[in-house]
């Protein structure tokens, strides 16, 4: 009989998704490569988004898509961790963005996001389009991400969630306030104020809600304040702690580590989450006591997640759950 927690704990329904917590934009080459340089300096602990939505001049997005999939069929692509932003369905060039893109790299990026979607037949619609290109190009689909800026999408959030291709949805933060025409605060697109205004903050939740309830990635808006040590870092353990995201965009290089520190679990919940799934599965998974409190099978799961996202981020493992990795 196995033993393995991932079995175990999850035989009723699957594992939620565990992507890096960091998605890194960059649009220019020279950004790429810099980029690019830090993800192999890190072991591929975060991901790059290759930009053809802000990264393309007007006029340029043919040339701008050409050079994306020549990045992505680059032997620097070691990790199959790029993705490509393409630019959203308003836009005249978006189904190009895609065509040229597979047909210049000759294989899939590691995820499209996909921007201003409207409403679920909006997006069910884009997402037809892709699968289509994939077909004609005769390269498996990948994972779609989803970016959530308009009434539309939020209001239908939680359908596009189970969306089968849909891998991870974000937040459109200054988007989203620019559509309420002025009604929100400026200050409302940083820090604190984006945490604490009753409509931005009802936004994010309901974006963390969805992707919890169908196993996807929640992930959290940029910080714009990239000068600021401990900005993004800030910014990114609050959205853990407080609003239920577990990955975050990041718009500048010194934003990486930050975000990776901030959504790396502590080593006492590390320590602890060990010790109790080592008696948990003594127990053969069965109700446990521990440090003075009951535990069943809610929590057993919720720890072993928290071992799951350490072991991800390359955090030593304590010797008693090494063995299941």
């Amino acid at each position: 009989m196995t033993t393995h927690p991932a079995q175990i704990l999850f035989s009723d329904s699957p594992a939620p998704k565990m992507l890096s917590p960091v998605d890194h934009y960059a649009g220019n080459e020279r950004f790429i490569g810099k980029a690019i340089a830090k993800q192999i300096e890190l072991n591929g602990a975060f991901d790059i988004a290759l930009d053809l939505e802000d990264g393309a001049s007007v006029g340029q997005e043919s040339a701008q898509a050409r050079l994306m999939g020549e990045v992505l069929a680059s032997s620097d692509n070691v990790f199959n961790r790029l993705g490509v932003r393409i630019h959203d369905a308003s836009h005249e060039h978006w189904r190009a963005d895609v065509e040229i893109v597979l047909k210049t790299a000759k294989r899939a990026p590691a995820y499209w996001m996909i921007p201003k979607v409207g409403d679920l037949s909006q997006t069910r619609d884009i997402v037809t389009q892709i699968k289509i290109a994939h077909h004609n190009a005769d390269i498996a689909l990948p994972p779609l991400h989803i970016l959530i800026e308009t009434h539309a999408a939020l209001h239908d959030v939680y359908h596009i969630a189970a969306l089968p291709e849909v891998e991870s949805l974000s937040f459109g933060l200054m988007d989203f306030i620019s559509a309420h025409h002025g009604t929100i605060p400026a200050q409302a697109m940083s820090s604190p104020k984006q945490f604490e205004h009753p409509i931005v903050a009802y936004c994010k939740l309901a974006i963390s809600r969805a992707c919890a309830a169908h196993g996807k990635v929640a992930s959290h808006n940029v910080t714009t304040d990239y000068a600021t040590a401990n900005a993004a870092f800030n910014d990114a353990r609050r959205a853990r702690d407080e609003f239920g995201y577990s990955r975050m965009w990041s718009i500048h290089p010194n934003q990486i580590d930050e975000i990776l520190r901030a959504f790396a679990p502590e080593e006492d919940m590390v320590d602890f989450a060990a010790g109790l799934l080592g008696q948990a599965a003594a127990a053969n998974w069965g109700p446990i006591s521990y440090a003075g409190k009951l535990h069943d099978r809610a929590s057993f799961r919720y720890f072993w997640l928290i071992i799951q996202r350490a072991h991800a981020l390359g955090q030593k493992m304590p010797s008693n759950v090494a063995q299941w990795f």
